[in-house]
This record gives structure tokens, C-alpha cells and sequence, in this order.
């Protein structure tokens, strides 16, 4: 059964050169550079705070994967952490040479970072359908309590994680099976944590990043990760099970904690993991967050029980969303491939770098020894759409290629590729696929990117 909506006219609200529409890691580096290219930029975000994975979800390890001989990032990402730090939120990272961000002050810190580039901001819109003159994007309808409204744009970056805008645009994308997707996580914070008591049991007795295989879960190293210490998390869900607090079949009910402060708080515990969840299915989304808050609560008990330091814990909060690690991805002018990201891919039309560091569909690989890729160009741009980049999670690449670029340091490089480049296409009235290179790394590096 079907019924007709009834046509309307939607008001135009607002017009702006450059539209981000997600202000996820990827999103806001987007909007920032965007604004510092010199144009007007206006930064959607369906939620009430500015950060994504970070704010959101609670995903507060943004660079955990960073070590003494890693060859990191540069530009916006690593300003965002900065920028945390020096306002006190942030806190050392107990597995890597990084600060893990506190993802509750940094809504703050996002805000004064939007409103010092000049971004017009706004939150609670939801985008719900491209503006388009035949193959070309010219904004986007939203939807808020003010009900419909359009804003139109000369150029669009999408950072929806998802691929929203470019989906409903009709540019390609794909995605894997939902049972081959990379689980979501339900995140959540404890207060309550006798630090000193849980880092005494945590020292006498580390866990190793080789304890990550178990149960459902394969791991492939490259070895040298096999001996380094991961702050994991199983036995006390193992006796968990065995006593009966946690189902016997459950065991996806283990994995890391996050950052430990003096409080006593112990800051985004990624203990849940969701397998055969679609995070562009409403009825998945609606499924897997109640499912999730149910398992925490049971890790929660199981952490009371069976953890030294725990026995006082309790929850702190959720994070307001799911973590979605995988969904659409956009068929790009160029795909980036398995080999780009294992052995150094390098590219004339360079826009970034990321380490080797390779995280998902049971791979673990962590970049202790300097080696690192390009990001092309190429990538970030979809089909058949005109006017229109993406940025995040949703570029093109294939599955392993995906397990790299998906981690928020890489998608806030991304991020400042296709603010930087938005900018330039709408100041040389250039289309995308023709925007002059040496222009655009030449901005890019002007900005503090590395892209070589």
C-alpha cells in the first residue's frame, strides 16, 4: 500500500557557497576548511552537538592507534586534539602516544571551532533529499520542528558516514551483506572506578592485542602487534557467562576500555558489539540500540562483579547514538584498494596521509614502524552527480581499504580535503573533476596538511 504526499512549496531559508551536511570528524575538518578557504560555509548536523563519532557516540580514542615511530596525519585532525588538550579536555591514551578527547567538553570545543571559522551553523535539521537540476546538486531540503525547508548551495560535501546525499542523488554506492558488515557499538562511561585498584589488576595481568580473537572473532596480525599491550577486557564476562549473569551464547560481550580519569570515571567502553545490523535501516537502528543498552547493562554487572576496581562502578552514560562502523560507500572516480593501504600506496593527486593502520573485517594491523599512504584525490569523488564531494567513512574502496580509511583521524583528513577543495571549485568556478591540482595541494599544505 502506498499514499500520495501532497506537493508543496518549500521555502527557501537559506543560501550559502559550500554545504556540509554531517559534522561528524570528517564533516566539521570539512567545514573548517571550507571557511578558511575563503568562502561561506553553513554546517548541518541532525543532532544537538557538533563532533560525530566523537560527541555522539563517545568514541573518544581518536588517534589510540599512534606510537613512537608512527608517520601521523596532519592538519585539522591533529587540531582537534590539540585544541582539547589545552582546554583540559582530554586525557593520555593508555595504549598509544595520543590523548584520548572528552567527548562531552569537546561539543564545546567544536562549537568555538564553528563559530571562529565563521561557519554558519546549523543543528536539530535533518537532511531528507537533494536539491537537484537534472544531474547537478544545488542544496538540500531538510526537515526540523520548523517542518520542510530548503537551503541552497553552490557546492555540497557529503559527510553523513552513510552516504545519504549521495545515494539520493543517484550516484553509486555500494555496501557489503549486512552479516559481512563490521559490527556497530553501543558506548558507554562508568563512574565510580577505583583507578588505582583497576590499574594494579589491569598491570598483573595485560592483555595483549592477540587476546582480541576469541569466540566469533579471528584476528590477522602482522605480528609484531601480537606481544603489545591492549587495555581488553574478558575475563570478567567469561565468569560473567559461567555464573549466569550473561547469557552463555553471548560472547561478543568483551573487548576495550577507554580513558581512566582521577574521578573515577572510565570513559567509552567498547564492550558491545553488534553483528548483522544495517545502519541504514531504521528498524535495525531502533533494534540494535535497544539490544545494545541491554548487553552494556549485563557487561555493566558483570564489570561490578568479576573486575577489581568495578565493584562501585556504575553507568555513567550512553552514547546518543549507535556507533556505525559500515555502511554505503560511493563508487568514486577511483577506488582505493587492499594493496593501497597495506603497501603504501602513493598518488600524483595526493590530498593526505594515514598511517598503515588497519582496523576491521578481523584485521588489526598498527603503524609502529613509519609506514604510511596517500589518500587520491579521486576518491573522494562520486558518479553521475555533479557538484557534489564526499568526505568520511562513505569514499570509495574496497573492504580493506575501508578498514583503514574508516578511522576518524583519516576522515577528518578526508574532511579537509573536500572543504578545501569545495572552496577552490566555488572561487575557479571549476567543476570537481577539473579542479586544478597544484592548487588545491597547494591550499591543502597551506593549511598545515600533509599530503606527500
Amino acid at each position: 500500500m502506498k499514499i500520495k504526499e501532497p506537493a508543496r512549496d518549500i521555502e527557501v531559508i537559506h543560501s550559502t557557497d559550500v554545504l556540509v551536511i554531517g559534522s561528524g570528524p570528517a564533516g566539521l575538518a570539512a567545514a573548517i576548511a571550507a571557511a578558511r578557504a575563503g568562502v561561506s560555509v553553513t554546517l548541518l548536523e541532525r543532532f544537538g552537538c557538533f563532533g560525530g563519532n566523537i560527541t555522539a557516540v563517545g568514541v573518544e580514542g581518536f588517534a589510540w592507534y599512534r606510537h613512537e615511530q608512527t608517520v601521523d596525519s596532519e592538519g585539522i585532525g591533529i587540531e582537534f586534539e590539540e585544541r582539547a588538550k589545552a582546554v583540559g579536555a582530554s586525557v593520555a591514551e593508555p595504549q598509544s602516544h595520543s590523548h584520548a578527547i572528552d567527548g562531552e567538553a569537546f561539543k564545546a570545543v567544536a562549537d568555538d571551532l564553528v563559530l571562529e571559522a565563521g561557519i554558519t551553523p546549523m543543528l536539530h535539521r535533518l537532511f531528507v533529499a537533494p536539491i537537484m537540476d537534472g544531474s547537478r546538486i544545488t542544496g538540500a531540503i531538510v526537515e526540523s520542528k520548523a517542518g520542510r525547508e530548503a537551503i541552497l548551495a553552490e557546492r555540497v560535501i557529503d559527510a553523513t558516514g552513510d552516504a545519504d546525499v549521495a545515494y539520493r542523488a543517484g550516484a553509486p554506492t555500494f555496501k557489503q551483506a549486512k552479516q559481512d558488515m563490521i559490527g556497530a557499538s553501543v558506548m558507554f562511561s562508568l563512574s565510580g572506578v577505583d583507578k588505582t585498584k583497576f590499574i594494579e589488576h589491569v598491570k598483573a595481568a595485560p592483555h595483549t592485542y592477540a587476546d582480541w580473537a576469541y569466540g566469533q572473532w579471528t584476528i590477522e596480525t602482522t605480528g609484531k602487534e601480537d606481544e603489545m599491550f591492549s587495555p581488553f577486557l574478558r575475563k570478567p564476562f567469561e565468569r560473567a557467562r559461567a555464573e549466569g549473569l550473561i547469557p552463555p551464547n553471548l560472547d561478543t560481550i568483551s573487548g576495550t576500555w577507554g580513558a581512566l580519569y582521577d574521578t573515577g570515571d572510565l570513559t567509552y567502553m567498547n564492550l558491545v558489539h553488534l553483528l548483522g545490523y544495517d545502519g541504514t535501516d531504521p528498524a535495525d537502528l531502533t533494534r540494535g540500540e535497544m539490544e545494545g543498552r541491554k548487553q552494556a547493562m549485563m557487561a555493566v554487572k558483570a564489570l561490578q562483579a568479576f573486575q577489581p576496581g568495578c565493584e562501585n562502578a556504575k553507568l555513567r552514560n550512553f552514547g546518543m547514538t549507535l556507533g556505525i562502523r559500515d555502511t554505503r560507500k560511493i563508487d568514486s572516480a577511483y577506488n582505493m584498494t587492499e594493496h593501497d593501504v597495506r603497501e603504501q600506496g602513493r598518488f600524483d593527486d595526493s590530498v593526505g596521509i594515514f598511517p598503515e593502520f588497519i582496523d576491521g573485517y578481523g584485521i588489526l594491523i598498527l603503524p609502529t614502524t613509519g609506514r604510511y599512504f596517500h589518500l587520491p584525490y579521486r576518491t573522494l569523488i562520486p558518479k553521475n552527480v555533479e557538484n557534489l564531494i564526499c568526505a568520511g567513512r562513505i569514499t570509495g574502496g574496497d573492504r580493506v581499504s575501508h578498514a583503514a580509511t574508516r578511522n576518524m583521524m583519516c576522515c577528518a583528513v578526508t574532511g579537509q580535503a573536500a572543504g578545501t577543495a569545495a572552496a577552490l571549485s566555488v572561487k575557479r568556478n571549476e567543476r570537481f573533476e577539473e579542479l586544478s591540482l597544484s592548487a588545491l595541494q597547494g591550499e591543502l599544505k597551506r593549511q598545515g596538511a600533509r599530503i606527500q
